[in-house]
């Protein structure tokens, strides 16, 4: 019984990972109809979509294979910030790489 509320839990948090990222891909694609200001290439919602689905499914693992304490807790902090740490370098290049934005 145990296992079949792992296997049921597993599969609704891989659901919410997938509508999450759809959702805040739909974010720039409908502002995209609105407005000159927001233009997005596919290449970078490519890159967003995979960022988005890797850092998603990199928090399932942990969760998944890490018990609650503070370790779990520092590895899911330290995927947060290299995924803000990432996106904010393709946006705005705050480390001056040339993986930055125009």
């Amino acid at each position: 019984m145990k296992n079949q509320e792992t296997l049921s839990s597993g599969k609704l948090r891989m659901i919410i990972i997938l509508s999450v990222t759809a959702f805040l891909l739909a974010i720039p694609l409908v502002a995209m109809q609105f407005t000159n200001e927001v233009d997005w290439t596919l290449s970078d919602f490519v890159t967003a979509g995979v960022l988005l689905l890797s850092t998603g499914l990199a928090i399932e693992l942990v969760i998944r294979n890490l018990k609650a304490g503070a370790l779990r807790t520092i590895v899911l902090v330290v995927i947060l910030l290299a995924l803000f740490l990432i996106w904010a370098e393709l946006a705005v290049g705050i480390f001056g790489t040339p993986f930055a934005g125009s």
